[in-house]
């Protein structure tokens, strides 16, 4: 298949690079201003110029902090910027493959949300990714929305780079610790989302491979119990590690609110299209393989 990426740079982006082309599809990922999806010529221009069968949706506004001081620029990436490639997509007949998050949920459930679980966001970034869900199935009901949580990968900016950077630099390391989810390594969803494609692109409209999903890496866990795991496989490298402390939620102030419990159930999309959530722990220890190095066999 010919696949069209909006977004390049990105850790989904990068990962989905490397993992299609090994099924054979022949990929572009395009980012602004060569791809600018929140501007109907620019996305109709790539699909012109690449034909694709299918494209997915990696680009996204993700400062989620700063999107609480700039409302109109996160809702026009994250709500517009969907609405437009579903429109598009439709036109085209082909499907779309959108990416989304748990902070659709306040946090506040007790139990892991599922799909029929009615959002309810608590920050702008939240409430902007929620109305690109909407806008992109609205437009396009052949779309697939995957929504993840707490993604990480070997490239850009993520969770496990910044304890790293912040392990070198420190005796001690604070990390929240009443906040619970799941780590999602980036080459995860993509070896999962190279397993659904060849089903989205034969199935039309009211298929159940279409609608929203959700994926993580299992099992749940906190923010500071995954910075434990990060320093414990750092320090199986050698790189020794801080004094780790937990702390509260309201110890650590931040513009946004975050969910306090944004634990997702996976059960859907292994009933339909047979993906089973990635142990992240396993996949941490790929990441840092790649990052620092492999653990030094003992000589013996």
């Amino acid at each position: 298949m010919r696949i069209l990426i909006a977004g390049r740079t990105g850790q989904l982006a990068t990962e989905l690079l490397d993992r299609l082309p090994r099924d054979g599809h022949l990929v572009t990922a395009l980012e602004a201003p060569e791809l600018d999806i929140t501007k109907w010529e620019s996305i109709e221009e790539a699909v012109g110029r690449t034909n694709p069968d299918v494209i997915i949706n990696a680009a996204a506004y993700t400062a989620v902090d700063r999107a609480e001081g700039d409302r109109d620029r996160a809702f026009l990436v994250n709500s517009t910027g969907p609405a437009l490639l579903g429109t598009i997509t439709a036109l085209e007949g082909i499907p779309l493959v959108h990416l989304s998050t748990d902070y659709v949920f306040p946090g506040t459930g007790g139990a892991p949300y599922d799909e029929s679980a009615p959002p309810q966001p608590i920050s702008v970034y939240g409430a902007s990714k929620l109305a690109g869900e909407h806008r992109a199935l609205e437009a396009n009901p052949r779309t697939a929305i995957l929504r993840t949580s707490w993604v990480c990968s070997p490239h850009g900016a993520n969770f496990v780079k910044t304890m790293l950077r912040l392990g070198a630099e420190r005796e001690a390391v604070s990390v929240v610790a009443d906040q619970h989810g799941a780590p999602t390594f980036a080459a995860d969803l993509a070896d999962a989302i190279a397993r659904m494609l060849p089903r989205l692109a034969r199935s039309p409209a009211g298929d159940p491979a279409f609608g929203i999903f959700h994926l993580t890496g299992a099992p749940h866990t906190t923010w500071h119990d995954f910075a434990e795991a990060i320093f414990a496989e750092a320090a199986a490298r050698r790189r020794p590690p801080p004094k780790l402390t937990a702390i509260s939620t309201a110890e650590y102030p931040t513009l946004a609110q975050r969910p306090a419990d944004g634990r997702l159930d996976c059960g859907l999309i292994g009933r339909i299209h047979g993906i089973v959530p990635a142990d992240w722990r396993l996949s941490l220890t790929q990441c840092l393989d790649t990052v620092l190095g492999p653990i030094a066999k003992d000589p013996a």
